[in-house]
């Protein structure tokens, strides 16, 4: 199951795009596989939007606070226009149906620091 979100988030990304970290809720996590990305035209999303705006990017991900730590799978956007990074969805490990057994809890890292080494 989704919780969807739309918060803003910090996103270290290696030069091809792919994220390798992000802070969240003044959290870091680090990427351990992309599981999915696309990119989506604005026009197609927002019908009012005006011809030529940029892409919206997406990349599902699955992150975890450190070594041995429970990984969660999460969907990042990224706005061309402005550049934007958003955490969309996060699969919560707690809920039924998530693929992940019911005792897993999410545990981030409060290190937004580490983004700077």
């Amino acid at each position: 199951m989704n919780t969807v979100y739309r918060e803003p988030v910090n996103l270290l990304a290696r030069l091809d795009g792919r994220p390798t970290r992000f802070v969240w809720r003044c959290r870091l996590y680090a990427v351990r596989a992309i599981l999915e990305h696309w990119v989506i035209a604005q026009e197609a999303q927002e019908p009012r939007s005006e011809p030529g705006q940029r892409d919206l990017e997406f990349w599902r991900v699955e992150a975890a606070r450190g070594p041995g730590m429970t990984v969660g799978v999460y969907e990042l956007r990224r706005e061309a226009a402005t550049t934007a990074w958003t955490v969309r969805a996060l699969t919560d490990p707690r809920r039924p149906g998530s693929g992940y057994p019911p005792d897993t809890i999410i545990a981030p890292a409060s290190a937004a620091k580490a983004l700077r080494r």
